[in-house]
């Protein structure tokens, strides 16, 4: 059982339960943003205090209808404060609520090699515009989007590794917003470094890299995406014991290009707690 931070990833930690009939849950906590203010990649001065600070709990499940075959779902409950600039003063925004469903159906081929089993995975998604799109700072730009993910992942008692590719087509929603298109590519390497037969526990410690690339929204979205390419990095600790399992992890900002003049992205920090059934 492991665990996969990004939005491409599938609960409940990615790879559980693989058995007919299996279903769990999980809730995730995403923290990010900053006060850097950087014009393409260089950073600027930032006399107005300008920023972007969002944090996300997300409530997410899983059903295994068999080993190759799962629906999963995906809600984020967004708080989310900014200073923006508006005729040249820097005002403060904050929203925060439930925003957008994500519906996933991940399908996987599976390959058992003596003590290796590796799969590919093949994942349409499809994101419901079920947060609020009024206001200043919208938690939601109301578009209907899809999704397509392709990942390749092998595993043996002792290493594990992902390969994760997907695209987002975000159409135009209300008030004419449209976020722009986004692809992503994510990698875990990881280690099996310690299980326990008796009480089937244990613990994961990997790394993961994550790149981004964002599209610039059009000039009448008022949400936090921003266009530009991103790329973040750093471990991961996974323990499981039984049927629950926990996870944490913390990714640095190693690479930042913005579409024009915009807030950093900043450090991503998550942890997540899992049941499954």
């Amino acid at each position: 059982m492991v665990s996969i931070n990004s939005f491409a990833g599938q609960p409940v930690m990615d790879m559980a339960p693989r058995w007919e009939g299996g279903y769990g849950f999980q809730l995730r906590y995403e923290s990010y943003g900053s006060d850097i203010l950087l014009d393409g990649v260089s950073k600027i001065d930032n006399p107005l205090d300008i920023k972007n600070f969002v944090d996300k709990i997300w409530l997410e499940g899983v059903y295994t209808f068999d080993r190759s075959k799962r629906i999963t779902f995906k809600l984020p409950f967004i708080g989310q404060v900014r200073t923006k600039t508006i005729s040249g003063i820097g005002v403060k925004q904050k929203n925060s609520g439930v925003s957008d469903l994500v519906i996933g159906l991940p399908l996987k081929k599976y390959f058992n090699r003596g003590s290796e089993t590796s799969n590919w995975g093949f994942t349409p998604s499809l994101r419901l515009p079920t947060g609020s799109y009024s206001g200043d700072y919208p938690l939601s730009d109301g578009s209907w989007d899809l999704g397509l993910g392709l990942s390749y992942s092998t595993e043996t008692f002792k290493f594990y590794s992902l390969y994760d590719l997907f695209y987002w087509y975000n159409t135009e929603g209300k008030r004419n917003m449209r976020e722009g298109n986004e692809i992503g590519f994510d990698i875990n390497w990881g280690i099996h470094a310690f299980h326990n037969s008796k009480e089937n526990s244990g613990m994961f410690l990997m790394w993961d890299i994550g790149a981004r690339h964002h599209e610039k929204p059009n000039a009448f979205t008022l949400t936090s995406a921003s266009g530009g390419t991103h790329v973040h990095t750093g471990p991961v600790l996974m323990l499981y014991r039984e049927t629950m399992m926990f996870h944490v992890e913390y990714k640095w900002g190693v690479y930042e290009k913005m579409k024009g003049i915009n807030t950093s992205k900043g450090n991503i920090s998550q942890i997540s707690a899992g049941i499954t059934f």
